[in-house]
């Protein structure tokens, strides 16, 4: 499909990732989008920006009612992309409970998956559409520095190949961005070059178009794949390094 006259909402969508892809579909020709956000005042800049191209939408992904008004509301959708995400810097067992793996789980997996199940409705209304979901590396690669955020994005990949093919009779597309090194606040900690965010969004939008299920959308993302396709146990242990690690960066 194309994404030109489309009609987009975006999770996450007044910063970083989100951002770009706000911007990146208004480009393409997309007739407008709808910016969730936790904040409606967040995106003011895009409102400045772009006018009502496009339209703040409160949405927490945890927040189930949220959702529901939002698919009500948004019933003109045909491109669903669920970027919202989170990162709380715990690991697994150094964490003082388990309150930060599980608000990584809620907004990464189940806040995506509750996007999905909402939305699926309102796309096969409208033709069939598209989902993308955006992951990260973290998703092929377990990260144990990267605590309960690595296993929420294994469980985010699983979750996008059921629902492809739950999806495939009501022709609707479904595509997971594994994304390797972006400069957002997110991997504000990590030192080197790092991709624009645009570079995501636009292989977001080249997976749309091409229907591509799983795209690696930067050079960090493919060598990390080809390297755990090379040899799984030296890519484990080159991972579980970074624990001690003090420095976290792309080498690049």
């Amino acid at each position: 499909m194309k994404v030109d006259n489309g009609i987009a909402i975006v999770t996450g969508g007044n910063r970083g990732i989100g951002e770009a892809f706000v911007r990146e579909f208004l480009g393409a020709g997309a007739h407008k989008v709808y910016i969730g956000t936790r904040e409606p005042s967040g995106p003011g800049h895009l409102i400045d920006e772009f006018g009502d191209q496009v339209e703040p939408i409160q949405l927490d992904v945890t927040s189930d009612a949220q959702i529901k008004e939002a698919a009500a509301y948004c019933d003109d959708v045909n491109i669903l992309v669920n970027n919202a995400g989170a990162f709380l810097h715990l690991t697994l067992i150094g964490a003082p409970d388990l309150r930060a793996a599980r608000e990584e789980m809620e907004v990464n997996y189940f806040g995506a998956l509750s996007m999905c199940r909402y939305f699926a409705p309102v796309l096969e209304k409208n033709g069939g559409g598209a989902i993308v979901n955006v992951l990260s590396a973290g998703a092929i690669i377990s990260a144990p520095n990267m605590g309960g955020y690595s296993p929420s994005k294994f469980a985010a990949r699983a979750m996008t190949t059921n629902v492809r093919a739950e999806l495939e009779g009501q022709d609707t597309q479904v595509s997971a961005l594994i994304v390797g090194s972006v400069d957002t606040r997110m991997a504000s900690h990590v030192k080197g070059f790092k991709e624009p965010a645009s570079t995501i969004a636009r292989a977001g939008i080249k997976a749309i178009e091409k229907n591509i299920p799983e795209m690696d959308t930067d050079p960090m993302a493919v060598g990390m794949r080809a390297a755990l396709a090379r040899d799984p146990s030296a890519m484990e242990k080159q991972m579980a390094a970074l624990l001690k690690s003090s420095v976290i960066s792309t080498g690049r």
